[in-house]
């Protein structure tokens, strides 16, 4: 007989982080910590989260699976809302060169760079993109995530670009973990490519962006908005052209120069501006005003040796941050949570609280998506992590090391450890 659903009992601690949109600034400490509670899952959407005698009152026990948790910490599944997760080929030896102390410059003189990958996925085959992503996504589970962000940008023509997303598809469709597609058309200029930046970004907006709407291939449209790279003006043609198709908008914005992406991002109404490591005062008070979330990558800062985005200044000025991985094959070939969970706490000034809101319900805004997934709230899908500790307060000192002992994606147990 199949269950009616899933019960976790008398957990030490359930952590909800209730909320039905982006916690902002201080609301972000606002956690909701459950001493003892327990959770209850009718099919695949979270039916009651309190005592157990309450939420259980007038069932059947014998109609669910019921897990036992005492001595166990309760959260919501983590959310990683910016990743590459589908490419072809890999850059370790352009790792090792920057150990060695060698320039970005000097890497894409040697053909490095996101330019390698280009060409190394437009070499691969679709079953072959598939397979690599669906490993990276099980690795991605057993550190907690249950809902994962993969964008394309390893095509920079149509051909490519509908390969990226359709395999980013064909995750989704594979593997128990919830995969939202962003096309990211323009990442970089390619080589091969006649006219420069400006040429590139209209064939990118008159010639590609109407293909993918047309297929249903991506929710989001992205670019990568930077100096020497997508300059405001380029990235204004493709961010009306988006908008006017109907994409929801994220940005790659003053990552490496102060150039105003977060303030285009405002303008813009983005879900999203991400990186944002040289993200001036007015960009943040911009994003704060227009309800743009900041999605804060320390692991690519880490990898590349850069400062830290400035994530305690965001926070005090009222911005609802998010964390996510950026895993790629170039800046960041890591989906490890537990190290942005570091890093963040030991190195950006968020607390422990601050964290765990900016991986649950703020990715879950990042996504569009704060109204289904990213808390504990009766009406949600049911994505739950079963934690070894405790406490919440567990997470970030076992630092580096995963505490997820269970993860539950719509109601049904898809991980153990």
């Amino acid at each position: 007989m199949n269950k009616k659903g899933l019960i976790i009992k008398e957990a030490s601690q359930v952590v909800t982080v209730s909320g039905f949109e982006s916690k902002k600034g201080a609301e972000m400490q606002e956690i909701g910590v459950i001493p003892g509670g327990s959770v209850l899952v009718e099919g695949e959407t979270i039916a009651g989260v309190g005592d157990f005698d309450d939420i259980t009152r007038g069932l059947r026990l014998e109609d669910y699976d019921i897990i036992e948790a005492g001595g166990k910490t309760v959260t919501p599944g983590f959310v990683d809302s910016h990743t590459h997760v589908i490419f072809g080929g890999y850059r370790a030896d352009e790792y090792n060169w920057r150990l060695r102390g060698d320039s970005y410059v000097q890497i894409m003189a040697r053909g490095g760079g996101i330019i390698k990958s280009v060409t190394q996925t437009r070499e691969a085959g679709y079953e072959d993109l598939v397979a690599a992503g669906l490993r990276r996504l099980d690795s991605m589970m057993r550190f907690g995530v249950t809902t994962v962000e993969g964008k394309s940008g390893y095509g920079l023509d149509l051909e490519t670009e509908m390969k990226q997303l359709r395999a980013t598809r064909a995750l989704g469709d594979r593997h128990p973990l919830e995969v939202v597609a962003t096309f990211l058309g323009p990442h970089a200029v390619p080589k091969d490519f006649e006219g420069g930046e400006m040429a590139f970004i209209r064939y990118m907006a008159e010639e590609v962006l109407p293909v993918i709407k047309k297929e249903n291939l991506a929710e989001f449209a992205d670019i990568f908005t930077e100096k020497n790279i997508f300059e405001l003006a380029s990235s204004r043609i493709y961010l009306e052209a988006a908008r006017a198709l109907g994409f929801k908008i994220k940005m790659h914005a003053d990552e490496i120069h102060p150039l105003g992406g977060a303030e285009l991002a405002a303008e813009f109404g983005a879900v999203s501006a991400d990186h944002l490591l040289k993200v001036s005062d007015e960009g943040i008070a911009k994003m704060r005003e227009n309800k743009v979330v900041a999605t804060l990558l320390p692991l690519t800062a880490f990898s590349l040796k850069a400062d830290y985005a400035r994530a305690r200044d965001m926070i005090d000025g009222g911005l609802a941050v998010a964390l996510a991985t950026d895993m790629n094959p170039g800046s960041c070939f890591s989906e490890s949570i537990p190290l942005i969970i570091a890093l963040s706490t030991l190195y950006m000034g968020m607390t422990p609280e601050e964290t765990l809101t900016a991986l649950t319900l703020n990715g879950a805004a990042a996504l569009d998506r704060s109204h289904i997934i990213g808390s504990i709230d009766p009406g949600k899908q049911g994505d739950l992590l079963i934690h070894e500790f405790d406490s919440y307060e567990f997470i970030p000192y076992h630092f580096g090391v995963s505490t997820v002992e269970t993860v539950i994606k719509k109601g049904r147990i898809i991980y153990q450890r």
